[in-house]
C-alpha cells in the first residue's frame, strides 16, 4: 500500500477570497504532496512498507532515530484533517452540541475564539493550534512542527495550521489576520461535531 496524496474536500479556489487557490496550489500541490512523496521513499523495503499512516506514527513516535518518518507521515495527517477544518461559507459561531461544550469549557464563545487565537498566533515559529477532546472536555492547545494531540488521551477536533507556508502568500507577516479570517470565514463546524462523535 504506497501512501497517496488525498484528495481536497473542495475546489482549490472554494475558499476565496479568505484563502486563495495559490496558496492551496503551494500548500496542498507542493508542501503536503512532499510529505507523500517523502514517507514513501522512506518506508520503502522497511518494516513499515504497508502499513496505514496511523500506524507509521505510532511506531515512529518518541524515536528520534524515527523522526524524518514521523515528521513526514505527522504532516501527512495533519494536514489532511487541517483542510477538512475548512469549507466554503464557513467559520462564526458554531450551534448544537459543540456550541453548548464550547460555552461550558471557554465561558463563551468569543472567549472561546480569543483563546484559541492567542494559543496559533503565540506559537514560535512553525506548529499547529488544536481544538482537543480531553477527558470529556473541550481544551485549546498547540504543538509545534509536525507533532499532533496524542491519543488516547487527546482527540483532535480542529486545527489551524500555523507554518509560515499556511498563510504568507495571502497575509504575509500577519498571522494574526490569517487566524481570525479562519475563526471567522473558515471553520467547518459541521467536521468539528463529526470529530466529537
Amino acid at each position: 500500500m504506497t501512501h497517496e496524496l488525498p484528495a481536497l474536500p473542495f475546489a482549490e479556489n472554494a475558499l476565496e477570497p479568505f484563502y486563495s487557490a495559490r496558496t492551496i496550489s503551494f500548500h496542498y500541490g507542493k508542501h503536503h504532496k512532499t510529505y507523500v512523496d517523502n514517507l514513501n521513499k522512506l518506508v520503502a523495503g522497511t518494516e513499515l512498507e504497508g502499513k496505514s499512516l496511523e500506524e507509521v506514527i505510532a511506531a515512529a513516535a518518541g524515536n528520534p532515530a524515527k523522526a524524518g518518518l514521523f515528521n513526514n507521515a505527522a504532516q501527512i495527517w495533519n494536514h489532511t484533517f487541517f483542510w477538512h477544518c475548512m469549507k466554503p461559507g464557513g467559520g462564526g459561531k458554531p450551534t448544537g452540541k459543540i456550541a453548548q461544550m464550547i460555552d461550558e469549557a471557554f465561558g463563551s464563545f468569543d472567549a472561546f475564539a480569543t483563546q484559541f487565537k492567542a494559543a496559533a498566533v503565540g506559537r514560535f515559529g512553525s506548529g499547529w493550534a488544536w481544538l482537543v477532546l480531553e477527558n470529556g472536555k473541550l481544551k485549546i492547545t498547540s504543538t509545534p512542527n509536525a507533532e499532533m494531540p496524542v491519543p488516547p488521551g487527546q482527540k483532535a477536533l480542529l486545527t489551524v495550521d500555523v507554518w509560515e507556508h499556511a498563510y504568507y502568500l495571502d497575509y504575509q507577516n500577519r498571522r494574526p489576520d490569517f487566524v481570525q479570517t479562519f475563526i471567522d470565514k473558515l471553520i467547518d463546524w459541521d467536521f468539528v461535531a463529526k470529530n466529537l462523535d
